[in-house]
C-alpha cells in the first residue's frame, strides 16, 4: 500500500510542471484581458509540460491500481471512484487538445488527447470530437436541433412536461439499462475497427495494464466500473451545470453578452465547494464554463482571470441539489413550465 501512496504522490508531483509552467501567477502578472491572457498563453505554449500532464495522470491510475487490488473492500471502493475522477480529468484535459491550445503544436495535441485519452479510454476520435463539440456546439449551445449536447438530454428525456421519476431517471441516466446501453454504444463506435484498427488494441492494452498491476480486482474495480458507471455519471452531471439548458435567455451582442444568458456557474460563493469540485467532477476549467463558452481558445489556466474580468453570467447557483436556486430545481422548475428547450436561445453567430 505505501509503495503505491508514493506512485500517486510522485504523480501528482510530475503533473505540477505543467501547472507551474502556466500559472498566470508565475512572472509579471497579467493585466486580465483576454488580450493579456492570450499573449501570456502563447508566450508558454509548449510540447513537454503537457505530456508531463497527462503521463503523470496516468501514473497516478497505477497507483489506484495498486490500491485496488491491496486496500481491502475501503481501498476498492476509494480506488474505484478515484479513477473515475481521473478518467474526468483525462477528458476534461483533451477537451482543450480538441480546442487546440493543449500544447504549442495543435497536432501535437491531437495526437496526446488519442494516445493518453481517447484511445485508452474507448473515446472516439478527437476530429469526430472536435466536429460535435466545437463546430455544432459552441456555436449553437441550448438551440434545439442544432446543439448535439441538448439531444442528448433530450433522448434522456429531459423534456418539457416531464414528469418527477422520469426527470429524476434523466438526471442518472447513465446508471440506468439505457444509459448503460449508451455507453457500451458509445465505446463501439469510438473503438470501431472504421476509426482506426489499433484502437480496440490500444484500448485492450490499457485494460491489461491494470490487470497486470492489480488483477481482476484492479481490472474491475478500478477500470471497467469507473468506465462503464461512474466516469459517465460524473461527466453526465457536468454537462447538466454547463448552461441554463431549458431556458435560456435570448441575447445579442458580444460573445460574452450571448453566453450571459445561456450558461451558468455554480458554486460562486463556496470557495470549498468550489474547490471540491475543481479537484473531482468539474476539472481543468469545467466549473468555469461561462468564460471558456465567451472565448473557448483561453487555456484552463487563465480561465479564473478570465472571469473575473468578464463578469459572471446572469445565472449563479450555490449548489447542485440543495437550496433555493440549485440547479436540479432550476432545470425541473422550467421544463414543468413547458418551455420549450433552448427556445429563448439565439446561436451565437447570429449575434
Amino acid at each position: 500500500m505505501g509503495t503505491y501512496l508514493l506512485v500517486i504522490a510522485a504523480a501528482i508531483a510530475v503533473r505540477q510542471a505543467d501547472r507551474w509552467w502556466f500559472s498566470p501567477r508565475r512572472g509579471a502578472p497579467p493585466s486580465g484581458t483576454r488580450r493579456d491572457l492570450m499573449a501570456l498563453q502563447r508566450s508558454r505554449a509548449n510540447d513537454i509540460t503537457p505530456v508531463l500532464l497527462m503521463a503523470g495522470h496516468w501514473a497516478e491510475l497505477v497507483g489506484w491500481w495498486g490500491i485496488a487490488a491491496h486496500g481491502g473492500a475501503a481501498g476498492g471502493a476509494v480506488a474505484a471512484c478515484a479513477v473515475a475522477v481521473k478518467f474526468r480529468h483525462l477528458q476534461e484535459v483533451s477537451h482543450f487538445a480538441v480546442h487546440g491550445v493543449l500544447t504549442r503544436s495543435p497536432r501535437a495535441g491531437t495526437v496526446l488527447a488519442e494516445a493518453l485519452a481517447h484511445v485508452p479510454m474507448g473515446l472516439v476520435p478527437v476530429e469526430v470530437r472536435r466536429e460535435r463539440h466545437v463546430r455544432l456546439h459552441h456555436p449553437n449551445a441550448t438551440v434545439p436541433g442544432a446543439d448535439p449536447n441538448l439531444a442528448d438530454l433530450e433522448e434522456a428525456g429531459l423534456v418539457p412536461g416531464v414528469g418527477p421519476r422520469r426527470f429524476a431517471r434523466g438526471l442518472l441516466h447513465p446508471l440506468t439499462p439505457a444509459g448503460i446501453a449508451g455507453t457500451c454504444r458509445s465505446l463501439a463506435t469510438g473503438l470501431s475497427p472504421r476509426t482506426g484498427p489499433w484502437r480496440l488494441p490500444a484500448f485492450a492494452a490499457a485494460a491489461g495494464a491494470a490487470y497486470a498491476v492489480g488483477g481482476w480486482r484492479a481490472l474491475l474495480l478500478a477500470y471497467a466500473l469507473p468506465r462503464l458507471l461512474l466516469y459517465p455519471q460524473l461527466a453526465w452531471m457536468s454537462l447538466i451545470v454547463e448552461h441554463r439548458w431549458f431556458d435560456a435567455e435570448p441575447a445579442t451582442g458580444t460573445p460574452a453578452e450571448v453566453e450571459a444568458g445561456r450558461c451558468l456557474r455554480l458554486y460562486p460563493r463556496s470557495a470549498a465547494l468550489a474547490l471540491l469540485a475543481r479537484g473531482t467532477w468539474l476539472p481543468y476549467g469545467d466549473l468555469f464554463h461561462y468564460a471558456h463558452s465567451a472565448h473557448p481558445a483561453v487555456r484552463w489556466n487563465y480561465l479564473p482571470a478570465l472571469e473575473r474580468a468578464i463578469g459572471m453570467p446572469h445565472y449563479t447557483p450555490s449548489g447542485l441539489l440543495a437550496g433555493p436556486t440549485a440547479v436540479v430545481g432550476h432545470h425541473r422548475r422550467a421544463l414543468r413550465l413547458g418551455v420549450p428547450a433552448g427556445a429563448a436561445a439565439l446561436p451565437q453567430n447570429a449575434a
